[in-house]
């Protein structure tokens, strides 16, 4: 039996992390994968799905006055998303892992296809050959929850991984079903392209989790783009129709689509990874559960990252959780801080986001200072043509430090970071106000409710 001082199953982004990070050591690393080499994030959503967006707006940009004049014309709706999907094609290689694969082994790693599932404590079993490891790393995603819902499997349904890979022609009709971060972007990708977009959403409000006052501004958004938005709405039957499917919604509403899009969640893949011949049981939702080292509560030599913990579901979570599991297994006591783990929907404008919102604060037991600002306080919405947007600074009371940041436009996605520094380093309102932006940049608008906040205390 082949044993290794490291056994990762499953290689997506926070896997990766981990066998990068263990390169030149002297530990041994395999790595097991039954799909592709880099998980769902290159292959499958965010990448794909960021790549779609991308192409949508820079057609979609002949059609706003502030740009329509430099345009001499462009290729219809249909020409236009056929052309964005191949672009979204080539930049994911056709989900072609050759290159990823390579580039894992030339770190000295040993990728081993097939998959993998724990027999007993120190060995997997792959495909029927029983592999040991000194230490075990789970890396096993997520995948999207399909809802109970009676006559789905007889109308044309794809989850969100699907729509970023399928290479059929534009749907005229889309009906997504979940209007949390994938349900709006989907939403709004779709509808710049001329789908008519319907989203039915269980909650009270998109994007739940957020401000109401970025709820509000995703609905404003969608709304400007002609998607029908329905909260407090549930489909409870669905039907085959000539146009593709029939859904019909607790409150006795209709609608046709050409497809329905799945995106009410997603679950953590452990049901089949093994985890009872350890004694350890998937807590609430799937995820195994992991401490602040990111061991896996209940075993020994066992680590989980990414989406199967089920601790903020993001891509740049796997990364800092791959670090932090390849830092203690190099001996480097690591602990994971998960207080300043940014948040962003990629429509435009986007919204970004990190650490507490005002009602989280508030269960907390946190009531916070707080202080707004128009996003045309700096220059550079002008110069980009961006005006639309608003932060939002929370600063602890008694601290003064910044414990939340939202952000609506502004390209914040690229700037959100600062905030999320100072809230990791509690560094206080009175320290940060003093950071110099350079001249014209959307970052320039931190610096107004820094100050007020500054004042205030």
């Amino acid at each position: 039996m082949d044993r290794y001082d490291v056994v990762i199953i499953g290689a997506g982004a926070g896997a990766k992390l981990v066998w990068t990070s263990l390169a030149g050591s002297a530990l041994s690393v395999a790595v097991v994968e039954e799909a592709l080499v880099g998980g769902d994030c290159p292959f499958l959503a965010c990448v794909p799905s960021k790549a779609m967006l991308r192409s949508a707006q820079v057609w979609r940009a002949a059609d706003d006055p502030e740009w329509a004049g430099l345009f001499t014309g462009r290729v219809p709706e249909r020409a236009a998303y056929e052309q964005t999907v191949a672009r979204r094609e080539r930049i994911v290689h056709g989900r072609d892992d050759t290159a990823n694969a390579a580039g894992l082994e030339k770190t000295g790693a040993t990728l081993i296809r097939g998959t993998a599932r724990i027999v007993r404590p120190g060995v997997v079993d792959v495909d029927g050959t029983e592999i040991g490891y000194g230490e075990l790393v789970l890396d096993t995603g997520s995948a999207p929850i399909r809802p109970d819902l009676p006559g789905l499997d007889e109308v044309p349904v794809w989850t969100s991984d699907e729509a970023m890979s399928s290479t059929s022609e534009r749907p005229e009709l889309v009906v997504v079903i979940g209007g949390g971060p994938v349900g709006c972007e989907l939403a709004f990708l779709y509808a710049l392209f001329g789908s008519a977009v319907t989203v039915v959403q269980r909650a009270d409000r998109l994007i739940p989790r957020e401000e109401p006052k970025a709820s509000q501004a995703m609905l404003s958004l969608l709304h400007d783009h002609g998607v029908d938005v329905r909260p407090n709405t549930r489909v409870v039957r669905a039907e085959p129709h000539r146009l593709g499917g029939r859904l019909t919604t607790d409150h006795g509403d209709v609608f046709d689509a050409s497809v329905v899009i799945q995106a009410a969640g997603r679950r953590p893949r452990s049901e089949r990874v093994g985890l009872e011949a350890l004694g350890v049981a998937p807590g609430r939702g799937g995820a195994v559960e992991v401490d602040e080292r990111c061991r896996v509560v209940g075993a020994e030599h066992v680590w989980a990252v990414g989406d199967v913990t089920g601790v903020a579901p993001f891509t740049h979570t796997a990364h800092y959780q791959g670090r932090v599991v390849a830092a203690n297994l190099a001996g480097r006591e690591t602990r994971a801080d998960y207080r300043a783990v940014p948040r962003a929907v990629y429509t435009r404008p986007v919204l970004a986001a990190v650490g507490h919102t005002l009602a989280s604060a508030r269960e907390a037991g946190i009531e916070p200072l707080t202080a707004t600002a128009p996003m045309t306080q700096a220059v550079r919405t002008s110069i980009e043509g961006e005006p639309e947007g608003w932060l939002t600074l929370l600063a602890h009371p008694d601290t003064g430090a910044v414990i939340g940041a939202t952000a609506w436009g502004g390209r914040a996605e690229e700037w959100i970071s600062e905030a999320a520094l100072a809230i990791r380093a509690e560094i206080p309102v009175e320290v940060a106000r003093d950071v110099v932006h350079p001249f014209p940049t959307f970052s320039e608008v931190l610096e107004t409710p820094l100050w007020e906040l500054a004042r205030s205390r």
